[in-house]
Order: C-alpha cells, then sequence, then structure tokens
C-alpha cells in the first residue's frame, strides 16, 4: 500500500479524529509556552530570576504529581466531565498569577496553575486508543507518531513565541495568550463528546494493581530513562558550545537536532511495520546508544552536531513505542493515568539528568557531560531488553 494509505491520511480520517486531534495540539503549544512565560513575567515583575525560577519550579513539580491524580478522575468519570473543571482551575490560577502582588503569591499560583494544567498529549492519546484499538489497532503507531509531531512542533514554536513576545516587553501578553491557548483548546475537546472515552469504572483497588503490574513498571523506568538523556542534551550541548568559546554553535545544533526529530517521526509513522513493537523498541534503544557513543568523543562543534542530529533520529520512534506498549499493557480504564505517569517520569528523568549534567560540566567539562548521554542509553537498552523478557513472559511477544 503507498504510505499514505497507511500513514496520517487514513487516521486523519477516522470520524472526528482530525478535529479532537487538531484541538489538542492548539492547547499544547500553550502548555509548551507556559513555563518560559512565567520566567519572563515574574523576572520582569521582580527583577528575581529566583522568584522567577521557584514559580516555574513549582508549576513543573505540582503537573508531574498532581496531573497523574487529575487523570485517574478523567478515567474514571470521562473527559468531558473532569476537563472543563481542570480548564475552570488552571485559568483561575493563571489570573492569581497574572494579579500576584507578592513573590509568594506568584509562586502559589503558579503551582495551583500546574496543578491543573490538562494533560491535552495524554487525553488526545487516550483518543486515538479508544477509536483504533478494536480493529485497527496496527495504525495505532501513525496515530501516535502524530502526537509526537504535535508535541515536538507545540515545543518548537511554544518557547519561540514566548521568547519574541518576552523580548518586546509583552511578558503579561505571553502568559495571558499560553492560557488562552490551553483553555480554548481544552474546551474545544471537552466539547467533542463522540470521541471522548467512555468512563470504565472500578475499584480503586483494582486501578491501582493494573498499573502497578511488571510490564508498566518497566514502561515507566523507560520513560525515566529517555528523560534521562533528554535532561543531559539540554545541558551538554551549550556547556560543549560554551567551552569551545562558540556559544552561537549551540542553537543551530540543536535546531538541527529538533528539525531531524520531527522527520524521523514523520517517517516512522508513515507505514504500518509486522515487528512486535517490543522488538522495535531493542532495535530502536540500540541504535540510540551506539549514536550517542559518539558524543563524548566529539572533538569540535561539527562532530558534534553530526552525532546529536544521528542520536536523535531515535528519540521519536522509541516515544512512538512506548506509547503502543501502554496501550498493550495496561487495561482501557486506566490508560489516561498511564500516559500521564509516563509523561511525569520523563519529566522527572530529564529533571535529575540536567542538574547531573550541569554539576558534570562544571566539575569534569562537557565531555563528561555528554557522556552521560551513552549512559542514559544503556540503561534504556537493558530495560528495553527486561521488557521483552517479561512481555514473552506473559506470553504477549509476537515472534
Amino acid at each position: 500500500m503507498p504510505p499514505a494509505t497507511t500513514g496520517y491520511r487514513s487516521v486523519l480520517r477516522t470520524p472526528g479524529a482530525a478535529a479532537f486531534f487538531l484541538t489538542a495540539a492548539v492547547g499544547r503549544v500553550g502548555i509548551a509556552m507556559t513555563g518560559l512565560g512565567l520566567v519572563w513575567l515574574l523576572h520582569a515583575r521582580t527583577g528575581s530570576y529566583t522568584t522567577a525560577g521557584l514559580a516555574t519550579a513549582g508549576f513543573a513539580l505540582a503537573e508531574a504529581l498532581i496531573g497523574p491524580q487529575s487523570a485517574r478522575l478523567i478515567d474514571r468519570f470521562g473527559q468531558t466531565r473532569v476537563l472543563p473543571f481542570c480548564l475552570l482551575a488552571h485559568g483561575t490560577a493563571v489570573a492569581g498569577v497574572l494579579a500576584s502582588t507578592t513573590q509568594v503569591t506568584a509562586i502559589v499560583a503558579a503551582a495551583c496553575a500546574g496543578a491543573a494544567v490538562p494533560q491535552l498529549g495524554a487525553l488526545s492519546a487516550a483518543r486515538w486508543a479508544h477509536l483504533l484499538r478494536s480493529d485497527r489497532a496496527d495504525e495505532l503507531p501513525s496515530a501516535f507518531s502524530l502526537e509526537s509531531l504535535a508535541n515536538a512542533t507545540a515545543f518548537l514554536l511554544g518557547p519561540v513565541l514566548v521568547t519574541a513576545l518576552g523580548a518586546s516587553g509583552n511578558t503579561t501578553l505571553a502568559t495571558a495568550m499560553a492560557a488562552a491557548l490551553i483553555l480554548g483548546g481544552g474546551a474545544a475537546l471537552a466539547a467533542q463528546h463522540q470521541t471522548a472515552p467512555k468512563p470504565e469504572r472500578g475499584s480503586a483497588r483494582g486501578e491501582r494493581s493494573s498499573l502497578l503490574q511488571p510490564t508498566f513498571l518497566i514502561l515507566a523506568l523507560l520513560n525515566v530513562a529517555i528523560g534521562l538523556y533528554f535532561g543531559t542534551m539540554g545541558v551538554s550541548v551549550s556547556a560543549f558550545a560554551i567551552s569551545h568559546d562558540i556559544p552561537v554553535a549551540a542553537a543551530p545544533i540543536i535546531a538541527a537536532a529538533s528539525l531531524t526529530g520531527l522527520l524521523s517521526g514523520w517517517y516512522y509513522g508513515l507505514r504500518r511495520r509486522t515487528t512486535p513493537a517490543q522488538r522495535q523498541l531493542v532495535i530502536a534503544t540500540t541504535y540510540l546508544t551506539g549514536a550517542s557513543l559518539l558524543l563524548p568523543l566529539a572533538p569540535s562543534a561539527l562532530w558534534l552536531g553530526v552525532a546529536v542530529v544521528a542520536a536523535e533520529a531515535a528519540v521519536p520512534p522509541i516515544l512512538v513505542l512506548l506509547n503502543v506498549l501502554t496501550e498493550k499493557t495496561v487495561r482501557p480504564a486506566v490508560l489516561t493515568q498511564a500516559f500521564t505517569w509516563n509523561n511525569s517520569a520523563s519529566a522527572a528523568g530529564s529533571a535529575l539528568a540536567a542538574s547531573l549534567a550541569g554539576h558534570a560540566a562544571d566539575t569534569w567539562g562537557a565531555s563528561a557531560s555528554l557522556a552521560q548521554a551513552p549512559l542514559a542509553g544503556l540503561i534504556l537498552l537493558a530495560l528495553s531488553f527486561l521488557l521483552y523478557r517479561a512481555m514473552a513472559n506473559q506470553g504477549d511477544a509476537e515472534l
């Protein structure tokens, strides 16, 4: 079959799919703007990066910890019933940040905004699974590739918008625009009842046990590990460029890696594959580990750029496969929670790796910081083998 038939055109032609995907994508641009927008806004108001950093950290920490609990309510009661309350709480909290007159109230309001921000990516992914899992499960990789592309685009476009508005002195507008995109996209998503998964209420004990099964715990650790890779690269590329007295090289390296990721994710979703997802994951993590071994050996910015681009090609397929395997592993009644926990795990790994990479760069140099990338790759590879064996033992592997 031609790629267009087996890939994106087919899934987007599913009734209602394009509408929920696009509205969630719009909201995700707002989410990508919010953290950096808080930095611009609160630094402009207080002159303190400490206050801005605490507010942003509070937002991110609350999102990571409270997001899965909100997702649990969504799984039990449905997206269309719970999402409006999340949007109302988030909008109120952002208004509190904008109206705050003290540093403490701004930090508290920012944390409340993070706690209430809707996990639109998880909600969109859950809708894809609901629509396709019965007789079109082989199209889920294409659908999740679309989700990966939407997320990558949001985190390219969002920071650019915030930076442009902040640099021109429109810091309040930047935060307000981020909130408007989240509220608008989220409200449009909540209004689409037809594609929303029906809540499957089960006992709290049953829900917990379904997420504590070994295969999902391994998947959560895999998301921590890919977060370790993200956090390492975010700090180490800049540290390398600065240490070689060419700080301007960091931006084109990061841009080239982002473009490679977009192209790789787009290409991966074009075709259906018969190889089991767990085996594909082993292949992708093996490639990432091998490519990332080149990073700490880089003698120049050009070498580093080529190595970063080569390694980045594996990242979108890995993210897609983690979603595919999550959908295969957990019950539909807890799928939104599972997707949200994956996001939180990745964020936790990224934060940990960023702090470790910064310390390594300060203490031993940028090459030591870059050495964390192949270490993260090795962890990913070991966990992917462990997942493959666990699924084989459960009789889920398609050999």
